[in-house]
């Protein structure tokens, strides 16, 4: 049976996006994405555009508008988010059982990451987006939790046989010691409020000094730190360094709890297990076979428990130290 994705050829994108009322020039890029699908499509007598197609039973047409009003918000409050375009006053349209956005194109490069002032920046901007986001949580899209990216992960691997029989036990093993050993941790009280979700440098465009914030689909509720700590990278000295200057932008403009430093560790171990079972739980789509065709090797699997172990140790050590 075919992927639902299948049907979406390149005639099928110039269809969605020509119902908008647009002409379209036939060139077609396909961006990289892999949750979604996403396109450059160039038009007749007027700029490419961005179409992004969602995957089908993901998130709901409500839990997709409130994406929308929160890049809507971040716009107007002179963010430099990229919300979609309205069209006929709507920003999610469907087409043959495709629901789409389109959004204008925004060039950029990477952050520099070993560079003080990019990082203050970054922080600076983060701050002001935490700043929309603590007005107001989501109301349909969930919360990040320990059952969602934990348990359930967990649960979802053990039951569709990805793990090599032969490594099912130390995975079973490390998970549920690691979870165990979670739960008080993300127990304890913390304020969540509307992130990002996925803040990491591949979505960031930077340009003129000015960082681009793309992509919000993992957007959702959650402590601030998990739209800080992806930033962040090396031995623990270097982390604790880059972490310095990102706060100290990033309190020009809004609050932080600092005890929420001890979260990062935690929220790494459960980003692994969630990405593994992310994975698992799309490879009938052709093309995450593609993308990870190490995933279902008993050498991927080593390494993932390697890494889980790896995190185990760490959930004990000191948190990240950072002095602003």
């Amino acid at each position: 049976m075919s992927h639902p994705f299948a049907l979406l050829t390149p005639d099928a994108v110039m269809d969605a996006i020509e119902s908008l009322g647009f002409h379209c020039d036939a060139r077609i890029i396909e961006l990289n994405s892999y949750e979604n699908r996403v396109y450059q499509v160039g038009l007749d007598d007027q700029e490419p555009v961005i179409a992004k197609f969602y995957r089908a039973n993901r998130w709901t047409d409500e839990q997709i508008l409130e994406e929308h009003v929160y890049t809507e918000d971040l716009l107007e409050n002179e963010i430099t988010a990229v919300p979609p375009m309205k069209i006929e006053d709507k920003t999610l349209h469907l087409y043959n059982d495709f629901r789409f956005s389109l959004y204008e194109r925004r060039g950029g490069r990477a952050p520099e990451l070993d560079d003080p002032n990019s990082l203050e920046v970054l922080g600076r901007y983060i701050g002001r987006i935490h700043r929309v986001g603590a007005t107001k949580p989501f109301v349909h899209r969930p919360t990040i939790s320990i059952d969602e990216y934990g348990f359930a992960s967990q649960e979802y691997l053990l039951a569709n046989n990805f793990i090599p029989d032969d490594l099912i036990p130390a995975y079973d093993s490390v998970a549920t010691g690691l979870l165990n050993d979670l739960q008080p941790i993300l127990a304890e009280p913390v304020t969540n409020i509307r992130l990002h979700g996925d803040c990491h440098m591949g979505n960031v465009l930077w340009r003129d000094n000015t960082p681009h914030f793309v992509d919000f689909d993992d957007a959702r509720n959650g402590p601030e730190i998990q739209d800080l700590w992806m930033m962040i990278s090396g031995d623990t000295d270097s982390q604790s360094e880059q972490m310095r200057h990102i706060l100290t932008g990033y309190l020009d403009f809004s609050d932080f709890e600092f005890n929420q430093l001890r979260l990062i560790e935690p929220l790494r171990t459960l980003r692994m297990m969630y990405h593994a079972a992310w994975i698992a739980r799309r490879w009938n789509d052709p093309a995450f076979p593609r993308a990870f065709p190490f995933f279902d090797s008993g050498r991927y699997w080593s390494e993932h428990i390697l890494e889980l172990r790896e995190q185990w140790s760490k959930l004990v050590e000191p948190p990240l130290q950072v002095y602003i």
